[in-house]
């Protein structure tokens, strides 16, 4: 049975704690052991005891008889907490950062499983309060004292030793808990930890390696050290006991200095102070020779240039410190190809400026390559320097003779003959500005007779025909060459020997006739009157006259003028039986074979001077009566005038009432349907008039009376119905007289026909004969 039971019980005793079970109610003696004060005892089953508990003397009792009865003592808050030590110090070293450096310790003896032992601690107060009052803090659960951020103005010259009033309270801090104050002193010591004094070293040290080059030392607890900063690993490496080391030469032209940060640690890793710096300088060697941007430099100089005139300024660089005389370079010109003539050329010693030397550059080598070096106390570099001698135009274009010809070229010469090449020499270097040469013709081409064509490889100009000549227009030609270069001249000007005279001769020819056009078109009315000049051909022969002839005429419808060129009609030209002639016209010298030709076309102009006619054959075609549902007689009719006037043809009916309530007719496309215009129409042959117009203003017309049978024969008859029952008589003999009927009005439409038309056409000739009709 396990019991719990308060310490510090105030009440009635005996105190009755619990009911033990399985014990008779008159059971009353019964001896616990256990219970070596005899605090305990049973009654009427019932555990009780005689006096108070206290926890912290004894906080459980095992008592045992038949069965075992634990009872566990409640802790109360009733003791007050105490610091371990009543004489509480530390110290603290001066750079210390916000770590604790010392701790104060307290203990309850209440129960530590609950808040009566929970302890929290707290800073009263700093004696003295210079030269801040809260220079110290102090963590409320651990007890740990650390410095505050206004500790940077922590001075043991100004105060060595500060006491700190600090309180610790039991039940986490609360108002009802108790607490006890004491009294820690604090010495404020001095410390060694500080950045070292910068260091200079050498660049490329021999060695050997590792270097000691500086020490730190931090004066207070144990301390770890390590490096922090810009520089290759294990550059730079520090000991236990903080003497830093270099181990490996360093490179003033990689890194000129390095800023290393010293970090001190406890061994836990937390860091105990602000780094410190060393700062490493880097000292100059002269280990880097001068060195040109390029290898090889391109520059020009012209041919003219004065003495003393600057070329191209070359500039090395040296990586060494420019704050030593490492780094002054000294120029030298130390060859030059070609060598001769020597002395063209210099270099300034300090500023690397190159210049021309001699007097002048007129007759030396079109180029020349310049060896220059760079030199610095030990060190030297090269580099070349190729240079161009510009040519400039000092010389003008010579002709090697004041006149050219006389030239002889025939009048018939064709266009792109060259009459002659001429070529003025340029002393300047072949192939450049100054030695290219422009000719120009200054005279005696007004007319742009001649052009010029210049070979730009060799300078020599072509004197070229650009247009047909004409000995009997202009038969002497005295021309002005002129030659200059298309840049302007440096020295001199130009003379009389860039200047020439070219004389040319024309010889005559004998030249054929010319027409002035190639082709005459020309147009005549129909029905024209013969004797009518319709056109005249032109032609020009300045050696004779020319005499025209006509060729291609087969029908002798046309003259032409032997002298004259006047083409006329020589007879009465009609439309519809030719509406174009095509001919040539042949005109010939007189005083030789040669002759020219052009072509004559004549259109015929269209007339209206023929009617419509209805075309084809409609005296087998009839019409059904009574009448047939879309049955017409299609009707087509022509007219040989051309579109102008016989392009649409207007068919009407005569204006006989009769005529216009028995018929119709319909135009489609370009026919005219001619059917019934009433239902029905006694069977025989009928005479439809009409009339077909032109659409020309005034119009043609023609009158046409058209038989057209209506019948019930052949195909127009209807299919009788079958009739009921056997055939009757009456049915018989009306058959037999319908017959009758209709073979008797077939034989009067053949003769009529016959009648009419004594000998039938073939069918061919009836589409292309129009009937007999009358205007």
């Amino acid at each position: 049975v396990k019991i719990g039971v308060p310490e510090n019980y105030d009440g009635i005793f005996p105190w009755y704690l619990a009911k033990l079970p399985n014990l008779p109610t008159n059971y009353s003696d019964l001896v616990l052991t256990g219970d070596d004060e005899g605090i305990f005892g049973v009654d009427a089953q019932f555990l009780y005891a005689i006096k108070p508990l206290d926890r912290e003397k004894q906080p459980s009792y095992s008592l045992q008889q038949s069965f075992t009865v634990e009872v566990c003592v409640i802790d109360k808050n009733d003791n007050v907490p105490t610091f371990i030590e009543e004489s509480m110090r530390g110290s603290v070293q001066l750079g210390l950062l916000k770590i604790p450096f010392m701790q104060v310790e307290a203990h309850d003896r209440d129960d530590r499983d609950t808040a009566h032992a929970e302890l929290r601690f707290s800073l009263m107060e700093q004696t003295p309060r210079i030269p801040s009052s809260q220079m110290f803090c102090i963590d409320s659960i651990t007890g740990e004292v650390s410095l505050t951020e206004e500790a940077s103005t922590l001075d043991p010259e100004m105060c060595g030793r500060y006491k700190l009033s600090v309180m610790v309270k039991d039940m986490a801090g609360r108002t009802n808990a108790f607490f006890t104050t004491g009294i820690v002193t604090v010495e404020v010591t001095g410390n060694t930890w500080a950045s070292p004094d910068p260091v200079r070293l050498q660049e490329n040290l021999p060695g050997p390696y590792p270097i000691p080059i500086s020490q730190v030392k931090w004066s207070g607890s144990q301390a770890e050290y390590s490096l922090d900063g810009e520089f290759p690993e294990m550059l730079f490496t520090i000991s236990r006991d903080g003497v830093i080391y270099l181990n490996a030469p360093l490179d003033r032209e990689t890194q000129d200095q390095f800023l290393i940060s010293i970090v001190v640690e406890r061994p836990d890793g937390r860091q105990i102070a602000k780094p410190v710096e060393l700062r490493v300088m880097v000292g100059d060697a002269n280990d880097n020779r001068p060195t040109f941007p390029q290898a090889q430099y391109h520059t020009v100089v012209k041919e003219l240039a004065a003495r003393g005139t600057d070329i191209l300024t070359v500039q090395a660089a040296d990586n060494d410190d420019p704050k030593t005389d490492n780094v002054r370079i000294f120029y030298r010109l130390v060859g030059q190809i070609p060598e001769s003539p020597r002395a063209l050329f210099r270099v300034d010693r300090d500023s690397g400026v190159i210049s021309v030397q001699a007097d002048s550059m007129e007759g030396t080598a079109p180029q020349y390559t310049l060896t220059i070096t760079a030199e610095d106390a030990k060190l030297n570099s090269s580099c070349t320097v190729v240079v161009t001698v510009q040519d400039e135009n000092n010389n003008p274009p010579v002709f090697s003779q004041h006149e050219y010809g006389p030239f002889h070229i025939p009048e018939d010469a064709l266009v792109g003959t060259t009459v002659t090449a001429v070529l003025a020499r340029d002393a300047d270097v072949r192939g450049g500005d100054s030695w290219q040469v422009d000719y120009h013709l200054e005279s005696g081409n007004e007319e742009d007779v001649f052009t010029l064509v210049t070979d730009r490889q060799t300078n020599e100009v072509s004197l070229v025909l650009s247009k047909l000549l004409d000995f009997e227009r202009e038969s002497e030609y005295i021309l002005v060459l002129s030659a200059q270069n298309p840049v302007p001249l440096v020295r001199g000007r130009y003379g009389p020997l860039s200047t020439a005279t070219v004389s040319i001769y024309v010889d005559d020819v004998n030249e054929g006739p010319v027409l002035s056009q190639s082709h005459y078109e020309v147009t005549v009315r129909e029905g024209e009157e013969p004797g009518r000049v319709i056109a005249t051909i032109r032609g020009y022969d300045p050696d004779s006259h020319p005499i025209y002839s006509l060729q291609g005429d087969t029908k002798k419808y046309f003259s032409i003028g032997k002298y004259s060129g006047e083409l006329k009609t020589v007879h009465a030209l009609d439309r519809e039986e030719n509406s174009t002639y095509t001919m040539e016209v042949i005109a010939v010298d007189g005083n030789s074979s040669l002759s020219a030709s052009t072509l004559v076309t004549v259109q015929i102009l269209d007339v209206n001077d023929n009617s419509p006619v209805l075309v084809g054959d409609y005296s087998w075609k009839y019409l059904c009566t009574p009448r047939w549902e879309d049955q017409a007689l299609v009707l087509a009719s022509r007219d040989s005038d051309g579109p102008q006037h016989g392009g649409r043809l207007n068919f009407s009916l005569r204006g006989d009432a009769t005529v216009r309530h028995n018929w119709k007719l319909t135009p489609i496309n370009t026919h005219t349907n001619l059917s019934l215009n009433i239902p029905y129409l006694p069977p025989e042959v009928y005479m439809v008039p009409f009339t077909i117009s032109d659409s020309s203003s005034p119009p043609r017309s023609t009158f046409i009376n058209l038989p057209c049978p209506c019948n019930i024969r052949g195909n127009c008859k209807i299919a009788a119905k079958p009739l009921q029952g056997m055939p009757t008589i009456q049915s018989a003999v009306g058959t037999l007289l319908g017959t009758f009927a209709v073979i008797i009005i077939l034989i009067v439409i053949f003769v009529r026909l016959s009648y009419q038309n004594s000998k039938e056409p073939s069918k061919s000739s009836q589409e292309r004969d129009p009937l007999n009709i009358s205007i």
